[in-house]
């Protein structure tokens, strides 16, 4: 407490022992990485608006929270901060912006259960084709999984229930299939899991199966 610590790393290895270098005030974590290319053989260069997209990307899903990015290098010299009170609502409506949406404002769902918190914001326009995109512990999962899968199983039960017990089909109609539920469709889906199983060739795929029913439940 009230003091400042400093360590150093190469390659997964310790090369200084954490050392005290004086007091402060401040609390957090300052972490400093100079790529290595021995590690990194394709280019050792940061493109900036790759890491813009990816620091506003953990803003929306950290609400209430100021995640900043700031390019040093002198033919550049830029700083972007980022902070998003309505969370991944947020980033529903940004991803809508230019989009005739049907209903204002994004449906926002969360809920908690054995430790495993979902957010789900969603909200339709009038395009055709579906958006959804999904994360586990702010990690994009590119393949989706579980957390998806219970998703898109609820959405389509849930629409179709209502559109039952409103006598909006006829008794002789087929059920909305998924596809029909998802059209015009842009939904963010966020969960937070203390022991997360990522499948897939790139491991961008949820695997637990407790995360499908919970975000199943959630609806």
């Amino acid at each position: 407490e009230g003091q400042k610590y400093y360590q150093r790393f190469e390659r997964g290895d310790v090369v200084m022992d954490m050392e005290v270098q004086g007091e402060t005030d401040y609390r957090g974590t300052i972490v400093h990485f100079t790529p290595d290319p021995q590690i990194f053989t394709e280019t050792t260069e940061f493109d900036f608006d790759t890491l813009r997209t990816r620091t506003r990307e953990l803003a929306f899903l950290n609400r209430g929270l100021t995640i900043s990015i700031e390019d040093k290098r002198e033919e550049h010299k830029v700083r972007k901060d980022f902070h998003y009170e309505g969370g991944i609502r947020s980033y529903v409506e940004h991803l809508n912006k230019a989009k005739d949406v049907i209903h204002e404002p994004p449906i926002y769902l969360e809920g908690e259960r054995d430790d495993i918190m979902v957010e789900i914001s969603m909200q339709y326009n009038t395009g055709f084709s579906s958006n959804i995109i999904s994360f586990a512990n702010n990690i994009h999962t590119y393949e989706g999984g579980t957390h998806e899968s219970g998703f898109k199983t609820a959405l389509t039960r849930v629409i179709n229930d209502y559109a039952r017990r409103n006598k909006l089909f006829k008794d002789s109609d087929d059920n909305l299939s998924g596809e029909d539920v998802r059209e015009g469709l842009t939904a963010i889906i966020s969960i937070k899991h203390p022991d997360p199983q990522f499948e897939g060739q790139t491991k961008t795929k949820l695997g637990n199966s407790e995360a499908r029913s919970i975000t199943d439940k959630l609806f």
